[in-house]
């Protein structure tokens, strides 16, 4: 089975042929110039194709996205009509990114971004309200296999928290208000810490922006975990710095890796990482990828 590693922005060989190699020797993985025949191509192996990354191959059964998310491949102008596109659904990715958004949550709650430049002012300063999680109300926006797993460990914590979804979501989740297409102003309006784990659509393109960012509560923090594009970095500096929003962590940018010249990179109400709020092993993905290629082409064949 002859599949191919095709991605604009990452080394696919080099971060999983040697996994390939050693857990799925059945595939056969090339890069795209080691490809003589593209016609015995039978999938494709990706992240971020670039534009024209299908056209190459007219005989392509699956292709495979070596993550959760899937946005950048169904938008790619090449992509076939009806080719099945596959994700990788780990258990312990939900479980990272619950944990990184929960971390991010307890920084804006309990300004720990406020002792860390007082440490280094040897400045001693205690703040002693609004420290039960009573006191914050948290909002989930995305409500999928991440979005789930981040209310049910906030709900844990004791924090109120809401989500928001295209519909209400089934089943619903014990300790979390859900709010659905139409109410997202409401969902906004008692969000003091808004979690975006959004998909990258249409819809959700540039939705934060100067309007969204003004629904939420003054003084409130945004953790966006989603996709680059949907939040408005612009509008966001200006919400930061007219104190409207607290703060913000971005884990997702527009451009990535972000510009060294970017002004998020030295805001003081900004917490920058790069892209790193859940990444799937690279042996769970290769198994992944080989557990569901041999389903649909069985060695027998």
């Amino acid at each position: 089975m002859i599949g191919v590693l095709s991605c604009s922005r990452l080394d696919l060989r080099g971060i999983y042929g040697p996994h390939f190699e050693a857990l799925a020797p059945e595939l056969d993985l090339r890069l795209p110039d080691e490809i003589d025949r593209p016609e015995d191509v039978s999938f494709m192996v990706t992240f971020i194709p670039a534009d024209d990354a299908f056209v190459a191959y007219p005989n392509l059964q699956a292709v495979y996205s070596i993550g959760a998310g899937v946005d950048a491949i169904m938008s790619c102008p090449s992509l076939p009509p009806g080719l099945p596109v596959h994700r990788v659904e780990d258990p312990d990715q939900a479980r990272q990114m619950a944990g990184f958004a929960t971390f991010h949550v307890l920084w804006h709650h309990r300004n720990m971004g406020n002792y860390l430049a007082n440490q280094k002012a040897a400045h001693w300063e205690r703040h002693l309200t609004g420290l039960s999680p009573r006191a914050r109300r948290i909002g989930v926006a995305g409500f999928g296999h991440m979005g789930r797993a981040v209310a049910k460990a906030l709900v844990a914590l004791g924090y109120p928290v809401a989500s928001y979804s295209r519909s209400r979501p089934q089943p619903a989740e014990d300790g979390v208000t859900h709010y659905t297409a139409g109410a997202f102003d409401d969902f906004l309006a008692q969000s003091d810490i808004l979690i975006n784990v959004l998909p990258l659509t249409e819809q959700t393109k540039g939705l934060f922006g100067t309007k969204t960012l003004s629904k939420l509560p003054k003084g409130a923090a945004l953790i966006h975990l989603g996709r680059g594009g949907q939040v408005d970095e612009a509008a966001l500096i200006d919400a930061l710095d007219r104190g409207h929003l607290s703060g913000a962590s971005l884990d997702v940018f527009d451009s990535e890796p972000l510009p060294p010249e970017h002004p998020i990179w030295t805001h003081p109400k900004v917490f920058v990482t790069p892209h790193v709020a859940s990444i799937c092993e690279p042996q769970t993905t290769v198994l992944s990828i080989r557990r569901t290629q041999l389903q649909l082409v069985p060695l027998s064949a």
